[in-house]
């Protein structure tokens, strides 16, 4: 395995960055002035607006409208360096991450590697039931969306023509909620007179959720208008209801009244998310629900809460560099984290006030107009729901 050259000497500190979402993009970025040698880590070569890859799954948008590469976003910030690789362990004794067949040593280290989906403890599952935290899983979910009105088209037996016609979204979180009222909509509007055999408007869209209301982090207010929205576009929200089984064709829940079984030849996962499998080589404590690093009492390691706040205090560890790892555990605001170097702001100043920015979308404004990506504010709806922390 090769060794990249050691951080002992050098005129100025490393800082490695794993991860090229929200978090690590304006870690990046907000150390433009800082006297830092800054790389940064993802095994995709591109940025990926999260929010909005529902609107890939019902073929609403094209995947180029909500990626740009990531070089392009830094391109003109002199003191990073980008690295399309995957970063498969990290030691915090040594203070370096394996990347591929390589080591690399640093003096501070922010994880923002994302999360992926949390089938709690049934990954078998996710044949059957995919999620919705990349592209890739966007265009499944797209495919199966578009092509089960195909086979309904040609089915002769209508009990399999009803089970092709019926979507169950398990999870009423906002990945969830949009994707639900996005393919009831698509389902009575969009394709109604597309087909000469069967009636778009007699879809089923189930939205599933073991809590007893949707978009269970916003307001109980928001929650009942949210839900009163998927009623009228045709969405049947069932709550309180917990998944006991997913297979080809077949849904089992635990409903208030008993076991049922739910005839659906797609089912769609939005339940939940848990840290991504790096944190497992921390050799720290990881919350047993997400899977993410908790409070560490680790010198090199500080843990990052979604809501920004620090529970081991400010990102320092244990010797005269104050190197260790920051974690963000789940995903924050884009600029709502504050990063410090020793006596220094996140851009190098002798302060370290957090940038907020105050909305999700700031970031993808902020993207530059690229030649054949079509990102651009323009190009997106009028009218779309902010993620909340940690579901896109």
């Amino acid at each position: 395995m090769t060794e990249r050259p050691d951080t002992v000497g050098r005129e100025n500190p490393r800082v490695v960055i794993v991860g090229g979402g929200f978090g690590g993009l304006e870690a990046a970025k907000a150390l433009a002035k800082a006297d830092a040698e800054v790389v940064l880590f993802d095994r995709h070569n591109h940025h990926l607006f999260q929010p909005l890859l529902y609107q890939i799954a019902t073929a609403a948008l094209s995947p180029a409208n909500i990626a740009a590469p990531i070089r392009k976003i830094l391109a003109k910030q002199k003191n990073c360096e980008v690295i399309m690789s995957e970063v498969t362990e990290v030691d915090l004794e040594n203070r370096t991450v394996t990347v591929t067949d390589q080591r690399y040593a640093y003096d501070y280290l922010v994880l923002a590697a994302g999360a992926r989906t949390n089938y709690f403890g049934n990954d078998v599952w996710s044949e059957v039931a995919p999620g919705l935290k990349n592209i890739s899983e966007a265009i499944d979910v797209r495919s199966r969306f578009l092509l089960a009105f195909e086979q309904a088209e040609i089915e002769t037996d209508e009990e399999a023509r009803r089970a092709a016609l019926t979507f169950a979204i398990v999870g009423a979180g906002p990945t969830g909620v949009e994707l639900a009222g996005a393919m009831a909509e698509i389902s009575r509007q969009t394709l109604r007179a597309d087909f000469r055999h069967i009636d778009t408007s007699t879809v089923r869209v189930i939205l599933i959720d073991a809590v007893d209301r949707v978009l269970s982090t916003f307001t109980p207010e928001l929650s009942d208008r949210a839900q009163r929205d998927l009623e009228q576009l045709g969405v049947e929200v069932v709550l309180s209801t917990r998944v006991v089984d997913v297979r080809p064709g077949l849904l089992v829940v635990d409903t208030p009244e008993g076991e049922e079984r739910i005839e659906a030849a797609n089912v769609f996962w939005a339940a939940g998310v848990r840290g991504v499998r790096l944190g497992g080589t921390l050799g720290v404590e990881l919350d047993r629900g997400s899977g993410s690093p908790g409070r560490s009492d680790h010198p090199g390691a500080r843990a990052r809460r979604r809501s920004g706040r620090d529970p081991n205090g400010p990102l320092r560890g244990g010797d005269d560099r104050g190197r260790g790892a920051g974690v963000c555990s789940r995903k924050t605001n884009p600029g709502s984290e504050s990063v410090r170097l020793p006596g220094q702001g996140i851009d190098g100043h002798d302060r370290a006030e957090p940038r907020d920015r105050g909305h999700p979308w700031a970031t993808l404004r902020r993207l530059p107009r690229l030649p054949g990506v079509g990102l651009h504010p323009r190009a997106l709806p009028d009218r779309v729901s902010p993620p909340a922390d940690g579901d896109a």
